[in-house]
């Protein structure tokens, strides 16, 4: 497995709590913070705002870095050398050779 194939898995990974966390959050306070209600649990309302709005901005930066250290290690394996479309035209198309050159004889100067 390439180092480019780890990261993707990563992303993926990454993407999924992130797209979980930020469905947890509700803007008009209606979220997972409203549903605690008491302070007993978690510490309170604002506790939980605030861990989800960490861990939001948290993964977003992991997934950013991700993205740019991904793009780092791709060695461009589907690049333009290594293409068999390239090899199969090479192959297909004729060698010819050049037709000799008829040398160039001088006119002779008007007298």
């Amino acid at each position: 497995m390439s180092t480019f194939s780890i990261f993707l898995v990563l992303i993926t990974i990454v993407c999924f709590l992130l797209i979980v966390v930020i469905m947890v959050q509700n803007p008009k306070g209606g979220g997972l913070s409203s549903t605690i209600g008491g302070s007993q649990m978690l510490g309170g309302v604002q506790k939980t705002t605030d861990f989800l709005d960490k861990s939001t901005w948290t993964l977003a930066i992991v997934l950013i870095a991700l993205i740019l250290l991904s793009s780092l290690s791709f060695t461009g394996s589907l690049s333009d050398t290594d293409s068999k479309i390239i090899d199969t035209t090479e192959a297909a198309a004729p060698v010819t050779q050049p037709a000799p050159a008829t040398p160039v004889v001088p006119a002779a100067p008007a007298k």
